[in-house]
């Protein structure tokens, strides 16, 4: 009786690592059209969004595979009509991008946001020309977590959304402090 109950025992053991060192090594939130490992897909979104935050002097973000799966369903849902059109409900900050033909790659449409740094001003807090809340949400100091997906459209163009935990761009709020000067 005892050698079956540790047989038992084994098989449990066993399935339960399979089942946790399975879960850990997913890829399918994160996967890429490109053929791009996911593992280079969540280090192309962070170093991305990171490189930005430091600029300003806020913490780095963090990958989050919940907001990763939010991103990818609704990336999923764009694929037929790769309109640019936000998720419905607030519960994450949120950027989207559209870019016609598969050859953007995750650095070039992040690239994109962070641009429009250029229209945000600090001493208003306010973006003096075109949109700039793409950018602020990207440097919101309170935003911890950051979850992304890439898609190819049945169009052929490209669709990227990123999720943001907790979300940015309060009204009247600024992304972040400046540091004052010295």
């Amino acid at each position: 009786m005892a050698c079956l109950v540790s047989v038992v025992v084994l098989q449990l053991l066993t399935i339960h690592y399979i089942i946790v060192t399975g879960a850990q090594n997913s890829t399918t939130d994160t996967a890429s059209p490109d053929g791009v490992s996911s593992a280079t897909v969540i280090s192309q979104f962070l170093a991305s969004h990171n490189e930005a935050r430091q600029q300003v002097g806020v913490p780095p973000l963090r990958w989050d595979a919940k907001l990763a799966s939010f991103a990818r369903a609704y990336a999923n849902q764009r694929r037929g009509d790769c309109q640019l059109v936000h998720s419905p409900g607030y519960a994450y900050g949120e950027n989207i991008f559209w870019g016609q033909g598969r050859r953007w790659a995750i650095p070039d449409a992040v690239a994109k946001w962070v641009e429009e740094k250029q229209w945000y001003r600090y001493d208003t807090n306010t973006c003096a020309g075109p949109d700039c809340t793409h950018y602020t949400q990207m440097v919101w100091r309170t935003t911890e977590l950051l979850g992304c997906a890439k898609i190819v459209c049945s169009s052929g163009d490209t669709f990227i959304v990123c999720e943001y935990y907790p979300p940015g761009n309060y009204v009247g709020a600024r992304p972040y402090i400046k540091p004052p000067k010295a």
